[in-house]
This record gives C-alpha cells, sequence and structure tokens, in this order.
C-alpha cells in the first residue's frame, strides 16, 4: 500500500486570523476514533467555533464539529465530541503559561493531513478589538487598491 506523502488541508479557520491577533503557532496530532478520520478523510470538518483548553497538564480542543460518517453504523462518534491534542511537554507548559494572561486563548488555525497522521495548527491568540478589525481591512484595502494602481499605470 502507497503511503501518503504531503499536506492535506481538511479545514481552515480564516476568521480566527480576523478576529484574533495571532502570536504564537504550534502543530499538534490529535487523538480520533475511527469513524473521525474516515470523515475527516472526506474533507469534512468546521473549526468555527472551535477553541483549546489546558487541563491536568493535558490539552484538549473543543468545539470543533467533525460530522458523523455516512457509511457508519452504531460505532459513529459524536460530531462536538472534547478531542485531545498530542503536544511535548515543553509545549503544554508554555500553552499553559501563555493561556494564564488575561485575553490569551489557544483558537485552531487548520486542520489537516501531514503524511497520513490527522494534524491541528493551533494558535495563542488574543482578541482583537472593533477598531483594530476595521483598521486591519483598511490597510488590506488600501494595499489592493495600490497594486491596482500600479498595476493600470505599467499598462
Amino acid at each position: 500500500m502507497v503511503k501518503e506523502k504531503g499536506r492535506k488541508l481538511v479545514a481552515s479557520n480564516r476568521k480566527a486570523r480576523h478576529d484574533y491577533l495571532v502570536e504564537d503557532v504550534l502543530e499538534a496530532g490529535l487523538v480520533l476514533v475511527g469513524t473521525e478520520v474516515k470523515s475527516l478523510r472526506a474533507g469534512r470538518a468546521s473549526l468555527v467555533d472551535g477553541y483549546a483548553t489546558v487541563e491536568d497538564g493535558e490539552v484538549w480542543l473543543a468545539g470543533v464539529h467533525i460530522p458523523e460518517y455516512t457509511a457508519g453504523t452504531w460505532t459513529n462518534h459524536e460530531p462536538r465530541r472534547r478531542r485531545k491534542l498530542l503536544l511535548h511537554h515543553h509545549e503544554i507548559v508554555r500553552l499553559a503559561e501563555a493561556t494564564r494572561e488575561q485575553g490569551h486563548t489557544i483558537v485552531p488555525l487548520a486542520l489537516y493531513f501531514l503524511d497520513g497522521k490527522a494534524k491541528v495548527e493551533i494558535a495563542v491568540a488574543r482578541g482583537k478589538k472593533n477598531y483594530d478589525k476595521r483598521q486591519a481591512l483598511r490597510e488590506r484595502q488600501d494595499n489592493r487598491d495600490a497594486a491596482r494602481a500600479i498595476a493600470h499605470r505599467e499598462v
């Protein structure tokens, strides 16, 4: 059997980069049951309401929706169950220290397969205020307008 190579993106949380200021990014493995893996391989997942917590020296991913596998039987999983993240001890300690600070949280940015193993990209992030979001949108629009003007001038 041929092993999978490379990175296959299953789901990404684009809204997280808009709502949060990402400070630190980590890659973590996921503890999954069989039907969850099959559902992910079908490309079905949602990270929109996801977050992670550190409890008793372990990191848990909550709020991530992996729908039930359609061909599954009574062994199907619960779609919004908490899933354990696989991280090194020093990474868990770093996450615990970072989330003790006011306004910091752990959010999932992407869910993907890397060489056949399910991984999640998590980030320590701080919530943005509304005026920060507006300023970021304004900067993006200004950059787009400048690029358009340069392209139009060169033609």
